[in-house]
């Protein structure tokens, strides 16, 4: 067994359920000390985070991800216990396998590898970890990049360990994310029998053709990077379960995925807009998750599509699909991002799976990344 693999199976055994860390940074931790890394524990709430470093030194590459993972679901459902690693026909079964604890087994011991190479390397390695990521994402990477912000402490290069290969491992990176905005709409109406619509007002009738225009705007037509921002409507609730009573409110859920054309405040405008326009009764509330975020062509993205051709003999392609990562709260600090990782298939599914090869070759990935960019200069 190697040792990417025997420390992925050690933290699946871990049950690490969203926010609980179970351990796993602990674990991580131990294996960081043994390489001289300053180990930082940033607990925030009932959330456990991890800032580890080895160097004082720029440029600094950080290695982030997260410990915790999403509920197993029925567990009868499973071919095997979700947190007892199961190897199967080259497969490594159990929650977190892909999402993302083979990743985190793959940066530890390619860091290894890569120190005990190059004990003296230039600039400086980090890794940021929390158990926030897979829930609401609010005491974990945020606050600790607000902590190293507010103490002048930079990250230059991210490469966050999120499932973004589709066929082939590194066959896909992530190199940026679209902007995610929710909005929770009440529309007022009154309440009445439906024999009488006269003496009432249907609140879902009110909303239709204001529904019927959010749903067919064009918000924008995307760029070279991202596709074009859409709305989707993911909860509508009205009525009482009475047949003969008009509902007297209708409370709404969406969320726009936005691209970097538009921002913040002038989707909400056109929103409010839109509901104005057809003179409706209303209450919006709305909640930012992440601002949209890109990073273009540079010496990280050039060191990851490198050191991909070199271990898997393929190109890899940049891509900004998918739902919000971590990455969103580093970007802005001026970081390089990537998002490099496993097959995605599985994630958060019943028998989520990684292939044990790929663990390894993940790893070595990694340690590739590491020696691009940490080179003596000259």
């Amino acid at each position: 067994m190697s040792a990417t693999l025997e420390l992925a199976c050690d933290l699946i055994r871990r049950r690490s359920v969203t926010p609980d860390d179970a351990g796993c940074q602990a674990l991580i931790g131990e294996r960081l000390a043994a390489l001289g890394f300053v180990i930082e524990p940033m607990p925030f709430g009932e959330v456990t985070n991890l800032w580890a470093r080895r160097g004082v030194e720029r440029p600094l590459l950080c290695f982030a991800g997260h410990t915790d993972v999403v509920p197993p679901g029925p567990v009868d459902r499973w071919t095997s216990d979700p947190f007892e690693p199961q190897i199967r026909n080259g497969l490594l079964y159990g929650r977190g396998a892909s999402d993302m604890k083979g990743s985190l087994a793959a940066m530890v011991t390619a860091t290894e590898a890569f120190v005990a190479a190059r004990p003296d390397h230039p600039g400086s390695i980090a890794f940021l970890l929390t158990s926030d990521e897979e829930g609401p994402a609010r005491d974990g990477t945020l606050q600790v990049i607000e902590t190293l912000e507010a103490r002048g402490e930079k990250i230059d290069w991210c490469l966050v360990g999120e499932p973004s290969s589709e066929t082939q491992l590194g066959d896909t990176v992530k190199n940026g994310r679209r902007g995610s905005l929710n909005g929770w709409l009440t529309v007022r109406g009154k309440q009445g029998h439906v024999a009488y619509p006269q003496r009432a007002k249907n609140p879902l009738h009110a909303f239709a053709p204001a529904l019927a225009e959010l749903v067919a705007e064009e918000w924008d037509q995307g760029n070279a990077f991202f596709p074009p921002t859409s709305f989707q409507v993911a909860n509508l609730n009205v009525g009482t379960g009475a047949e003969n009573i008009i509902p007297g409110e209708l409370k709404a859920q969406f969320n726009l995925r936005f691209s970097t054309e538009l921002d913040e405040a002038g989707i909400r405008r056109r929103v409010e807009s839109i509901l104005d326009r057809w003179d409706l009764e209303y209450r919006l509330d709305w909640c930012l998750s992440g601002n949209p975020f890109l990073t273009p062509a540079g010496a990280l993205v050039d060191a990851a599509r490198a050191a991909i051709r070199e271990v898997m003999g393929i190109e890899t392609q940049l891509s900004t699909s998918g739902g919000t990562s971590d990455g969103r709260f580093i970007a802005p600090t001026g970081a390089q991002v990537l998002e490099l990782g496993p097959l995605n298939a599985t994630i958060h599914q019943i028998d989520e799976c990684v292939g044990i090869e790929e663990l390894d070759q993940l790893a070595r990935i990694y340690q590739g990344i590491l020696g691009r960019l940490l080179q003596p200069q000259g």
